[in-house]
C-alpha cells in the first residue's frame, strides 16, 4: 500500500511532539510512530475504531 501522498494526523493532545500518526484510506486505519514513520501498522476501520473506544475508556 503506497501512503507516500496520505496526511497523516496528530491527536491535538500531542502539543506537537513525538507522538501516534493515523491517516485513513478507503475502509483501514494506518498508524504509526511520529519519530520512526517508516513502521506502519494498517487496521480495518472497524478494528481501529474498537482501539480507539477501548483507548479512549483508560
Amino acid at each position: 500500500m503506497d501512503l507516500g501522498h496520505a496526511e497523516w494526523r496528530k491527536s491535538s493532545r500531542s502539543g506537537g511532539g513525538d507522538c501516534v500518526e493515523i491517516t485513513r484510506v478507503p475502509g483501514l486505519v494506518a498508524v504509526r510512530d511520529s519519530k520512526h514513520p517508516g513502521g506502519v501498522l494498517i487496521f480495518p476501520e472497524t478494528a481501529w475504531e474498537r482501539v480507539a473506544a477501548t483507548a479512549s475508556k483508560s
